[in-house]
């Protein structure tokens, strides 16, 4: 059975993310996941699967430092997994807003085991 997960192991990961989201630091972004960890970037493409495959596809589609605004909350959280919604925007002229929609399953480590997101330009 699977650890409850509760909002402030979700607020801890979504702040570890949004450190390595600002850094792209290779040893900020491999903390955030377990070794064996599944990334979906959309819920219908093929995930990156392990460190070596999730770093790369980060740093491949990173942003700059202080290129992004971002806001978020916890929408629910139990059995080994959260879900949390997010308003990312970027400072680009114009600038462009997204809504995220986020599905976590956290390890009990803290790590994600498995991430999907769900993102769309708001209007």
């Amino acid at each position: 059975m699977a650890r409850k997960v509760r909002e402030a192991d979700l607020d801890r990961w979504v702040e570890a993310y949004r450190r390595a989201w600002e850094s792209n630091d290779p040893a900020d972004v491999i903390a955030l996941w377990t070794e064996d960890a599944a990334y979906h970037r959309r819920p219908d493409e093929e995930p990156a699967r392990g460190h070596d495959a999730i770093l790369a596809q980060w740093l491949e589609n990173a942003d700059s430092v202080g290129e992004t605004t971002f806001e978020y909350e916890v929408l629910a959280y139990g059995d080994g997994v959260g879900f949390v919604r997010g308003w990312t925007t970027y400072l680009t002229a114009p600038p462009m807003e997204y809504s995220n929609l986020w599905v976590i399953r956290l390890a009990p480590d803290g790590r994600a085991r498995e991430f999907t997101e769900w993102w769309m330009v708001s209007e």
